[in-house]
């Protein structure tokens, strides 16, 4: 976003309402995947206490039981706002189940009918029951019908709602960005020389996973091979760019919407993104789990959250403490009166002290996991550890933030550091001992719901016998 600081990108609508907002510049997703994060915002919860560890691989619904919800046990956002007298709609990607039929708690139920996303054009769509394939661009469809629900309101402007909008793009994959843009924001772009992509030399752990996915994984997909090529194919980057703009514009139309109904004083509005993405820092394009072993670096999981609260007054503000998808659960119901989960039971905090004037900042750390690697970032350190023993080299990585901030030193066999790093994996320990459900701890002999990028490390450690569930 340009409000972040990229000055190749054009963001205006996203750039007003941080002027109006609160900015955290500091969030990060706890997984590098979109089904786990989805479910991360809905639920409150951690991947290994929710199950899903990955994105649920839609070639595999035929093995999915009936009508499958994810997280169907789960006493979701929709469902404790529905309960609570919100009407409650989701309008874009689900990717968390089969999505034939309404979860969770909707009401409105504007849907692909996959969730995997091949193409932002001629997708198959599921309004209300209603299956059609819409021709143009997918996030102009959602656009469409979250505008046409908010301009309802006006109707019963008093009704409460919860509308859960989650466009699929930019993404950042072929072949959605494969090619040159045809979209409307295209010529923005044709002159871009991208130095905010970096060049850098392809990563070692990015072949070792390529090596690794051909001879235990599927030696058919091409899929690695491709993120290879993005960061240094301009159209490619041209497409990348100019879709994170037909966003951007939806995300105007959305609040011009809230602002002709009178609504958007009393609206907490939240702009933020399932996973981050790597633009070839640290040597790769994509997600964390895109190398051998996953990882935690800052670009895989650092994600835009951007908060407006239901006032007027409110100015523009950048909070730098360390925040993270899960509290969003919390905050959402925070702001809406209702109670707040237990740390007990989840990791998700209210944000609504940092973004009130006053509110002071948090120190303290955020989570992540990516299978068979576990994370603690604070504002000083980040630190990867993996599952052992295996049959690899895994490394345990150490990275200190303040003289190192690109995260390029591994300083965890430096006797220096010793103290510190016991102390990190102690926290780390203590956090996913409270949270985690044995059945989805993978660490600790549990399994994933419907699939998994590494199911043969599963085996090699757990045994033959180790499989998914449901």
């Amino acid at each position: 976003m340009g409000c972040s600081g990229n000055t190749e990108i054009h963001t205006p609508n996203l750039d007003a309402l941080a002027g109006r907002a609160t900015r955290f510049s500091e969030a990060f997703c706890p997984n590098a995947m979109c089904s786990p994060c989805r479910a991360s915002v809905l639920t409150g919860l951690m991947p290994s206490q929710h199950g899903i560890h990955t994105w649920l691989d839609d070639s595999k619904i035929s093995e999915w039981p009936d009508n499958w919800n994810a997280i169907e046990e789960f006493d979701t956002l929709p469902e404790q706002l529905g309960k609570a007298g919100y009407d409650t709609a989701l309008i874009g990607k689900y990717h968390l189940g089969i999505a034939d039929q309404p979860q969770n708690g909707f009401d409105e139920w504007v849907t692909m009918q996959i969730g995997h996303v091949l193409s932002f054009y001629d997708n198959k769509m599921i309004v209300n029951g209603e299956r059609l394939q819409y021709p143009g661009h997918s996030v102009d469809f959602f656009t469409d019908h979250a505008v046409n629900y908010i301009d309802k309101r006006g109707e019963d402007p008093a009704n409460p709602f919860f509308m859960f909008l989650t466009y699929p793009a930019p993404y950042g994959h072929w072949p959605s960005i494969q090619g040159e843009p045809k979209n409307q924001f295209a010529d923005l772009y044709k002159d871009t020389p991208f130095n905010s992509v970096p060049r850098e030399g392809i990563s070692p752990e990015l072949i070792e996973w390529l090596l690794i996915n051909h001879d235990k994984g599927n030696p058919d997909d091409v899929f690695y091979k491709d993120i290879l090529q993005i960061p240094n194919d301009l159209p490619t980057l041209r497409n990348y760019y100019s879709q994170m703009s037909v966003v951007d514009n939806g995300v105007g139309q959305v609040l011009a919407a809230l602002e002709r109904q009178n609504i958007s004083d009393n609206t907490l509005v939240i702009y933020t993104s399932d996973h981050g993405m790597s633009l070839g820092e640290h040597g790769f394009w994509g997600h964390g789990e895109d190398t051998w072993p996953s990882n935690t670096h800052r670009e895989a999981h650092h994600i835009p959250l951007i908060i407006k609260p239901p006032s007027g007054s409110h100015t523009g503000k950048v909070a730098q403490s360390l925040v993270g998808t899960t509290d969003i659960h919390a905050t959402i119901l925070d702001y809406a009166g209702l109670p707040v989960p237990s740390s007990d039971v989840s990791p998700s905090r209210s944000l609504r002290t940092l973004i009130q004037s006053g509110g002071n900042p948090w120190d303290g750390a955020v989570f992540m996991e990516q299978e068979e690697t576990r994370s603690l970032r604070t504002s000083k350190w980040l630190l990867m550890r993996r599952i052992s023993p295996t049959a690899y080299d895994f490394r345990t990585e150490l990275y200190d933030l303040e003289s190192d901030p690109n995260e390029r030193q591994n300083v965890a066999k430096d006797p220096v550091y010793q103290e510190v790093l016991e102390d990190l994996s102690n926290q780390l320990d203590a956090h996913f001992k409270k949270y985690c459900d044995p059945k989805w701890d993978l660490w600790n002999g549990g399994t994933v719901k419907s699939n998994s990028t590494r199911p043969f490390l599963w085996r090699e450690v757990w045994g033959d016998d180790w499989k998914p569930g449901y």
